[in-house]
């Protein structure tokens, strides 16, 4: 598999190498240089979930990686359930939140964790990431415990759910957690800052696991496939997906690329909007971030949307027909939540605002796919108050509601974060 930096071309690299240097050349995203079909991918729909993962994957990365190591890699990521619920005739949920994190970033965090387990040569390593909510526990729980290698967390201090931190803020171990005086966005740039600096990316063995890191990214594309197998008519079915970085919204336009011919496509984000208005009038012009109740969406610069763009540009993908996007505002998301919970569907605001875009978006003989990002026990607040009911933890979140955070912090300077990071 060869893979060009989005921003300088000519540096290309194999899959591995990507996977183990995260980012290219000034903050570059790396990016696969050409994508083939699949071959049979009404047969690829009658397997079982691992085996056309595997299939699926295989095929991206091509023969720098066997099958059977493949087959090992995704079997060991991949060991927790997928489902598919029918909400009515027309709309189904794809529910990606039974691992081990409770949420979807478990699909791309373990696979990664694999393929950095088969590629690592051993030397210093440091996996730096930033999250807004559900990748921070995902990361930690996939390298907790990992030999030679340390993780190192970033999270916007008070703008993550408290189950949410607790989830990973509590391992100890190789898994150091960082409060950052600031946003999301202040926090992604940190980790973008230090792949720019010599003394730590090559002091640390600096490495990525934000979706940003194309193993993550090439992961999730998996899941379309389950959804795919299951809709009645994949042709005529809309995906909705909850946006903040866009690395779901391009995994599932990966999917479409190589051969899963699903009708479009909804980015449904908060009020932090920056696509959908870069959508409608073709200038890019993010605001500052506002938080809200849809916290891991609150992002006014997704990360991963020059590969949106790639994909259109190099690969000719029609994302005018392909990709649309619009934005709910938190009344509408609890407006949401409290019209599923009526229906005897209970899901956390992501979700909940998901299927609220998707319902504004489906025209007549449609089908849709609302993606579940997360168990709603992870905003257990934000459930009892919209819904005024008691929630039971799952065993996950019982297990460490008690613990003591861990997390040391920081301001949202870097010269704060280099000394973090030295001192380490």
């Amino acid at each position: 598999m060869k893979l060009i930096n989005i921003k300088h071309p000519s540096e290309e690299v194999s899959f591995s190498e990507a996977v183990l240097q995260g980012l290219g050349r000034d903050q570059g995203l790396f990016f696969p240089l050409c994508f083939e079909p699949l071959d049979d991918v009404e047969g690829l729909l009658q397997e079982e979930f691992v085996q056309r993962s595997v299939a699926v994957l295989k095929h991206l990365v091509g023969d720098e990686v066997s099958e059977a190591t493949m087959h090992r890699m995704v079997s060991s990521a991949f060991n927790f359930p997928i489902q598919a619920p029918a909400l009515d005739e027309r709309i189904r949920a794809l529910e990606l939140f039974h691992g081990p994190s409770l949420a979807f970033k478990d699909f791309g965090a373990r696979f990664m964790a694999n393929c950095v387990s088969e590629f690592h040569d051993g030397g210093p390593m440091t996996i730096l990431t930033a999250t807004s909510g559900d990748t921070g526990a995902a990361v930690a729980h996939a390298y907790f415990g990992q030999p030679g290698i340390n993780v190192v967390i970033l999270y916007p201090r008070g703008r993550i759910s408290p189950l949410q931190e607790k989830l990973f803020c509590t391992l100890g171990g190789n898994v150091h957690t960082i409060a950052v005086d600031s946003d999301f966005d202040t926090c992604q740039q940190l980790v973008k800052q230090s792949f720019e600096d010599p003394e730590l990316k090559q002091g640390l063995g600096l490495n990525s696991a934000n979706s940003i890191n194309i193993a993550r990214l090439l992961a999730q594309v998996c899941y379309y496939f389950e959804a795919g197998a299951v809709v009645a008519d994949i042709g005529n079915t809309a995906f909705c997906v909850p946006s903040g970085n866009f690395g779901n919204v391009t995994a599932g336009l990966i999917a479409r690329t190589i051969g899963l011919a699903y009708k479009r496509i909804i980015a449904a984000t908060n009020v932090n909007d920056t696509v959908p208005r870069f959508l409608e009038s073709g200038h890019w012009d993010p605001n500052p971030t506002v938080t809200t109740i849809t916290n891991a969406m609150d992002i006014s610069l997704p990360n991963n949307f020059p590969r949106v763009l790639e994909l259109g540009e190099r690969h000719g993908l029609p994302l005018e027909k392909l990709l649309t996007s619009l934005s709910l505002d938190d009344n509408e998301t609890r407006e949401a939540m409290r019209a599923l919970y009526a229906r005897g569907y209970l899901a956390d605001p992501h979700t909940a605002l998901a299927w609220a875009a998707l319902e504004r978006s489906l025209v007549e003989d449609e089908g849709g796919v609302f993606l579940c990002t997360a168990h709603p026990a992870k905003f257990l607040e934000v459930i009892e108050e919209t819904l005024g009911i008691e929630m039971p933890l799952p065993p996950e979140l019982e297990a460490v509601k008690d613990k003591k955070v861990l997390s040391s912090t920081i301001s949202g300077d870097f010269e704060s974060l280099k000394r973090e990071l030295v001192s380490g």
